[in-house]
């Protein structure tokens, strides 16, 4: 079978696009064929390579379109703040819609992402401060909870954006051994489910500059959800205010915590290249 995709990224983390609706054969294909597809072809040496692959589908329940999320390691995840946009982009760019604002499906709930420009902006929902995720009796949040791991104590903040991050707050990001402490943090027990690990330096009460460790992915270079949970951790904290500029290593996000509680951010999304791959 041949499958067409389009390579995108935003800010560095890269995707592999597959447009299910113009090739309807692929919905035949099931939530296990894609598990064990997304490895062979994020492969970045005998595959496509990229950090995740994105499906775009008609929705199931009415809104204007679906989109599944696969990470390079085969498991499939709740949403994705980078994917999203390339997702929009693509839609946009091939006509499949001429709406300024999307209404896409995701097993986060339904986001918004709104032509901004020449970027995109996504209304990112309400973040959660809830333990569903996370084996810590509380019902008012993890904030600054004592987490051991190896040879160190992390003090973690855990927010939800649809999916879990677990941020953590160092002096020097940029030689603080990600590669080291992320799989064991996101392994922990603590995670049932595992978890994606923000590893955070403070610059300003406006900027922000994060390393992050991506759950079934590793280190890539950007996070949508990643820098949403950032900035209302930081915010919680009384560390910045609720506008915010997220420095990736792949790029800038611009954040905004707005009083109706809901996440915006705003960032772009890029077109690498299209083509067609066989698959046994």
């Amino acid at each position: 079978m041949k499958i067409d995709f389009v390579k995108m990224h935003g800010i560095g983390n890269d995707f592999i696009l597959v447009d299910c609706i113009s090739q309807a054969q692929l919905q035949a294909l099931s939530d296990q064929d894609w598990q064990l597809l997304a490895p062979k072809l994020c492969n970045r040496r005998f595959g496509i390579g990229a950090d995740q692959m994105l499906l775009l589908l008609p929705s199931s329940v009415g809104y204007d379109f679906q989109m599944a999320i696969y990470n390079s390691d085969g498991s499939r995840v709740e949403m994705c703040g980078n994917g999203i946009r390339c997702l929009a982009k693509y839609i946009w760019d091939t006509g499949l819609s001429v709406n300024d604002t999307l209404a896409i499906e995701t097993l986060a709930g339904v986001i918004r992402p709104q032509r901004a420009g020449d970027l995109i902006r996504v209304d990112m929902g309400i973040p959660q401060l809830e333990t569903s995720s996370i084996t810590v009796d509380s019902v008012s949040g993890v904030i600054d909870y004592r987490l051991e791991v190896a040879d160190r104590v992390f003090e973690i903040t855990h927010v939800s954006m649809g999916n879990p991050h677990t941020v953590i707050f160092t002096q020097d990001v940029d030689s603080f051994p990600v590669d080291q402490y992320g799989p064991l943090i996101e392994t922990h027990k603590l995670f049932p489910n595992r978890t994606n690990v923000e590893f955070i330096e403070i610059i300003n009460r406006s900027e922000v500059k994060v390393r992050l460790w991506e759950r079934g992915a590793g280190e890539t270079l950007a996070c949508g959800t990643g820098a949403c949970a950032v900035a209302v951790a930081t915010s919680l904290k009384g560390l910045t205010g609720r506008a915010v500029t997220i420095h990736l290593r792949g790029g800038q996000l611009r954040i905004d915590w707005q009083p109706d509680s809901h996440v915006y951010m705003v960032g772009p999304a890029t077109r690498v290249f299209s083509g067609s791959i066989e698959i046994e």
